[in-house]
């Protein structure tokens, strides 16, 4: 069975700022572009299945630069919703509440259609998402299924395919234009890889 591939998109102008990016749909920067296009030589030498991707415009275009073709688009890929802390950084929310931690006390709401979402709730995307890749492997040809995504996402679903709670995704730093990857040694999940660059 293949591997378990998490890419991270590309570098955006609020991956710079540090500004909280949900569904804002920004556009890749150039440096972004050519650090997905950078992806392409890394991937290459794999066996992939499946290519599922985030609606975003930046996952999408992430996977195209890398050379990944006919990837599938899925909502639950979708970042974090940080409702009504979309577009803030870190450290102007500390400025109202110093202690503020977004693995641990989510986010407030935001505007109508984004509620922003509890960790837990992030949780139960992951574990959609990692249901249909186990069925991707099932039905797959022995390949890997590759993930272009969003970090606290991405996150999650790493600390949920590794059976720990969905705030210890914080465990789990990951940059931009980067290659994580999820396996099975003796019968349990584990990292084989992570936060590689090319």
């Amino acid at each position: 069975m293949g591997e378990l591939v998490l890419i991270r998109h590309g570098e955006t102008e609020w991956t710079l700022t540090g500004q909280h990016t949900s569904w804002t749909d920004l556009p890749l920067t150039a440096n972004g572009e050519e650090q997905a296009r950078s992806l392409a030589p890394l991937l290459a030498s794999r066996h992939i299945s499946c290519v599922i991707t985030s609606p975003l415009q930046r996952a999408r275009d992430t996977a195209k630069l890398a050379g990944l073709e006919h990837p599938r688009v899925d909502a639950d890929l979708h970042e974090w919703d940080y409702g009504g802390y979309e577009g803030v950084t870190s450290r102007d929310i500390h400025r109202t509440r110093p202690d503020w931690d977004l693995w641990t006390d989510g986010v407030v709401p935001g505007p109508e259609g984004h509620p922003g979402e509890t960790p837990d709730q992030v949780g139960e995307r992951a574990d959609r998402m990692l249901a249909r890749t186990d069925a991707a492997f099932t039905n797959g040809d022995g390949g890997d299924v590759v993930l272009v995504a969003h970090a606290h996402f991405l996150r999650v679903l790493t600390a949920r395919r590794l059976g720990l709670p969905p705030a210890d995704g914080a465990l789990f730093q990951l940059a931009t234009g980067t290659v994580s990857r999820l396996g099975i040694e003796h019968g349990r999940h584990v990292l084989t890889a992570w936060n590689r660059l090319p």
